[in-house]
């Protein structure tokens, strides 16, 4: 007999959750509590992975035969990151410095086998130019949406896909926080197929 593995989505984004979802398939969320601070001199696309990584291996405690999914992102302006506002003015501080600009946002995933301790992970990249927006359409903006809890400060998959020229990557979902289609391949890896 089989034992079916429990997949794990290490985060309490609801975003993320929101995502998985799409796949069809079981799983239970569980908050990765780990510090998302850069370490000193890091890249931000290494960011992106070192914190995919341990926030998967942070719940292999938790859940011993589980597949746990790790994911973090990470905004790039200029070898600059980008992270999640956290307060109004930081997020129209944020937008301002972006007008015009083009990031690069890194999409981090992992996948841990916690029973083999495997783990898989990549980087998946978005190049995202933003149009150039004036302080009052950045005001307007977030009077209409809350964007405080996301990289960059902008919801591509709401409003603030009008701040957007226009963007680039090889997985849409990458830029709303997990790449579904890296993931899929990951999971595949470990005998899971979303449709079957």
């Amino acid at each position: 007999m089989i034992l079916k593995k429990k997949i794990i989505l290490g985060s309490s984004s609801p975003y993320r959750a929101q995502l998985l979802a799409r796949l069809g398939i079981e799983f239970v969320s569980a908050n990765a509590d780990v510090s998302e601070v850069p370490l000193e001199g890091e890249l931000p696309a290494a960011t992106a992975l070192r914190l995919a990584i341990t926030k998967a291996r942070s719940l292999k405690h938790k859940f011993p035969n589980a597949l746990v999914i790790g994911a973090d992102q990470v905004a790039d302006l200029a070898g600059v990151a980008i992270g999640k506002p956290g307060t109004r003015p930081q997020a129209v501080k944020q937008l301002q410095q972006m007008s015009g600009q083009t990031l690069l946002f890194h999409s981090g995933i992992a996948l841990l086998d916690v029973a083999s301790g495997r783990i898989q992970s990549r980087i998946v990249a978005t190049t995202v130019r933003f149009r150039e927006f004036s302080k009052r359409e950045i005001e307007n903006y977030l009077d209409r949406e809350n964007a405080l809890d996301c990289a960059g400060s902008a919801k591509s998959e709401g409003l603030g896909v009008a701040l957007i020229a226009s963007m680039q990557s090889e997985d849409p979902t990458a830029l709303i926080g997990l790449p579904l289609i890296a993931l899929i391949d990951m999971l595949q890896v470990e005998g899971v197929s979303v449709l079957t």
